[in-house]
């Protein structure tokens, strides 16, 4: 990659820290000052798959997705934060999930970790503005290297795999270059989505309905009347693919 970059006469530096481990986080946004004398942005794009059923998920693998996916963003974000507070700008861009913001099957590590990824970049955003410095989520829809284990065995296995391929990471790559750029100063706190030539600006939880009594609440109360009046407003279980159903334009 670096060679590629400097091939189009751009800069580049490879690190090989992890950013699953603190100090190797803080090592790398050293690296980036050792380099180029300051840092600007930071992108937390780092991600592993360790896809199982609930039942059947081990701690390793629930442990491991969080470190790389969560921990990894906060250690990164958090090594990045001194340097952003001192110069007064920066802007920090996380990649989040659909998995996350709206479900998929024999992903709870994966959908904890990139649902907790929108909230942290939410409370960076607020922490931060006084500082100048913004954050903001991107789910980005993409074949790489972290869902090319995606089996592909049945048909619809198949079907749904040579669709994904469609998915390219350089439709992502200038959605996020604008939103890190001086041009977008004043966006932050938001999430985004990007899928081949689509962006999307999703929703965030707000209250839809609400029960009040003057009276207070009973367990019976609740189930009599609460319940009734909230059901139709209820979210079906849907995963990612039941909402995305059309094919990538």
């Amino acid at each position: 990659m670096v060679a590629a970059i400097k091939a189009q006469g751009g800069q580049a530096q490879a690190d090989v820290h992890s950013v699953s481990d603190w100090d190797q986080a803080h090592a790398m946004v050293q690296t980036a000052l050792d380099t180029y004398g300051r840092i600007d942005i930071v992108v937390n794009n780092a991600g592993i798959l360790r896809d199982t059923i609930f039942h059947r998920m081990s701690q390793v693998e629930f442990d491991s997705v969080l470190d790389v996916n969560l921990r990894g963003v906060f250690y990164v974000s958090r090594a990045a934060a001194p340097h952003f507070k001192a110069q007064g700008s920066g802007s920090y861009v996380h990649l989040t999930s659909s998995s996350g913001l709206i479900g998929n099957f024999g992903q709870v590590n994966y959908c904890a970790a990139k649902l907790g990824v929108v909230a942290l970049s939410k409370a960076i955003a607020m922490d931060m503005q006084r500082f100048h410095v913004r954050s903001n989520a991107v789910a980005p829809w993409a074949w790489t290297r972290m869902i090319d284990s995606i089996p592909a065995e049945t048909e619809a296995e198949k079907k749904r795999v040579e669709g994904l391929k469609k998915l390219v990471p350089e439709k992502i790559a200038p959605f996020i270059t604008a939103l890190a750029s001086d041009q977008a100063a004043d966006i932050s706190g938001q999430v985004f989505g990007v899928r081949n030539n689509e962006i999307y600006l999703f929703s965030q939880p707000r209250p839809i309905r609400t029960a009040h009594t003057a009276d207070g609440w009973t367990p019976e109360t609740v189930i009599e009347r609460v319940f009734p009046m909230l059901r139709n407003d209820f979210y079906p279980l849907h995963r990612s693919g039941d909402i995305f159903t059309w094919d990538p334009v």
